[in-house]
């Protein structure tokens, strides 16, 4: 999806993922377009600062089908079939209080 395809797609109450349903693109109050890692709630920017670099590669952006609902995310649903199991960087997440 372009980043004005993903835009229009948000605006018009459609659900946007990137890379898998872990991970979802949203607009704050703010007007900002952010993607989130549902599991944790860290975000980042749509774009870079400039508004107009995705971060993010255009095929890993797609529209949730009905059975990508929020009560699966991260799960490993992408239109092409390739999900990611792990965190951009490779870090695996624990639950609080059990470290390594």
């Amino acid at each position: 999806m372009t980043l004005d395809d993903i835009k229009a797609a948000i605006d018009a109450g459609q659900t946007v993922h990137w890379a898998n349903t872990g991970y979802r693109v949203h607009k704050d109050r703010l007007g900002q377009y952010l993607i989130t890692y549902v599991p944790n709630g860290s975000c980042i920017g749509l774009t870079d600062r400039e508004g107009q670099r995705l971060n993010g590669k255009e095929a890993g952006f797609f529209i949730a089908r009905p059975e990508d609902g929020a009560e699966n995310p991260g799960s490993q649903s992408r239109p092409d079939g390739q999900g990611r199991g792990v965190a951009p960087g490779g870090a695996g997440a624990f639950p609080l209080g059990r470290q390594l």
